[in-house]
């Protein structure tokens, strides 16, 4: 047939071609991103030195994906096949099927994986034909002049209720920080978690909560994971549905405003289990921080830092563990950053850098003040680099072909003094 129904082929621009959606997406671009961090700073003969950065992995890349694409007609219709059953057990486990789509949701954010859980759901059509997050707004005016129960107006709309653990539970799990923090140290923690929580509530970004359970408590991770579920599950089955994967703004513009007229019973249902939860994360958070003396912000040993860590941070701890301080070894054999930290001290520091490009050999900078710029062609010589252009506030760096490499440690190091400035 056209579509070639149930045998994963689908005809895009007049050939059959196998349909991975939004899987065979994620994948590649996560192989794409591993083969950058492996080869992009890789450093060729200068007679190749023009394929170098991004033309070598474009070049690898077009090798490496060949056996993949063998791989995956081989493979694929298997991996389907579990992916639709696992997905077909969510659907029709009703409130079970919530609870664990949410928990693997939550609870794989460690790994990536999650984005394997939700994207089908949320962005695919696995419930709905053009996934949660397009065909609920599209509904919306329909929805609201309808008394029926949202549940039976959308019923796909439980696999977007994670939302809910961005909003209610971080004031919980800041109560439990603050209260079990030193005395001394709880005015500390509570300017850390403020800005924290109302970033968690009414955006829904909740990396730093989730990583510092990760770096400082595992345990804490998991039992958030279990009762974000936990929640989800119950909203559902009191008849809540929607699009709730964001915070408070997602909750209020895509749900509460335009529905409340008829749906207003659903909400506050929905707010008074959520903060039921509030109490909950905070009653079992404190429990346990006490219990297994957890070093949560605030509880640190003396001349700790209190602070919450990031997800850079983490996979930092994690590659140190795991290598031994073979990362730390290759910092050490850079051939990049020694130069781009030689240009930044010469063209003034971070705070004099306003612009930074580059062309095929050399680094382009703009500066606020030129006067602050060394005066000296051969101090720039001297760090690495082949020449100088000087045009007023606009100064070229002659790097050679290896000029991305630079670029991109020159502008992380400008980056991270401007941020701790």
């Amino acid at each position: 047939s056209e579509s070639a129904a149930g045998t994963g082929l689908k005809m895009i621009a007049g050939i059959k071609t196998m349909d991975t959606g939004i899987f065979g997406a994620i994948i590649i671009s996560a192989i794409v991103v591993w083969a950058h961090n492996r080869w992009f700073d890789k450093k060729l003969p200068d007679f190749l030195g023009i394929f170098q950065g991004s033309q070598y992995v474009y070049g690898v890349c077009f090798f490496l994906m060949m056996p993949v694409a063998f791989l995956f007609s081989w493979l694929w219709p298997y991996a389907q096949h579990g992916i639709s059953s696992l997905q077909g057990f969510f659907i029709a486990s009703g409130a079970l099927g919530v609870w664990v789509y949410t928990f693997l949701e939550r609870f794989l954010i460690p790994t990536g994986l999650h984005h394997f859980i939700y994207s089908p759901f949320v962005f695919g059509n696995v419930v709905t034909p053009n996934g949660i997050a397009k065909d609920w707004p599209s509904h919306l005016s329909e929805f609201a002049k309808s008394d029926k129960p949202l549940k039976e107006l959308f019923p796909g709309g439980g696999f977007a209720l994670h939302g809910n653990s961005k909003v209610f539970a971080p004031i919980g799990i800041a109560a439990a920080f603050y209260t079990t923090a030193r005395p001394e140290k709880r005015k500390e923690v509570l300017a850390l978690m403020i800005p924290v929580c109302l970033t968690a509530i009414l955006i829904g970004i909740t990396e730093p909560l989730e990583f510092t359970f990760l770096f400082l408590a595992p345990p804490l991770f998991l039992v958030h994971a279990i009762l974000a579920a936990s929640m989800a599950a119950i909203m559902y089955q009191l008849g809540l549905v929607g699009y709730m994967g964001g915070g408070l703004l997602d909750f209020l513009f895509q749900n509460w405003i335009p529905l409340w007229a008829n749906h207003s019973g659903t909400y506050l249902m929905q707010i008074g289990v959520g903060l039921c939860f509030t109490v909950l994360y905070f009653l079992i958070f404190r429990f346990m921080i006490l219990k297994f003396d957890f070093k949560t912000p605030g509880r640190e040993e003396d001349g700790g830092e209190t602070k919450l860590y990031s997800k850079a941070e983490y996979k930092a701890a994690k590659a140190a563990e795991k290598n031994g301080g073979a990362a730390a070894e290759s910092a050490d054999g850079d051939l990049y950053a020694p130069r781009a930290a030689g240009f930044l001290e010469l063209l003034g520091g971070a705070e004099n850098i306003t612009t930074v490009n580059n062309c095929a050999t050399r680094l382009r900078v703009s500066v606020a003040d030129e006067s602050l710029v060394s005066t000296s062609d051969a101090d720039f010589k001297n760090a690495g680099a082949l020449g100088l252009v000087r045009k007023g506030k606009a100064f070229q760096v002659i790097v050679g072909m290896d000029v991305p490499q630079v670029r991109e440690r020159f502008e992380t190091m400008v980056n991270e003094a401007k941020t701790l400035s």
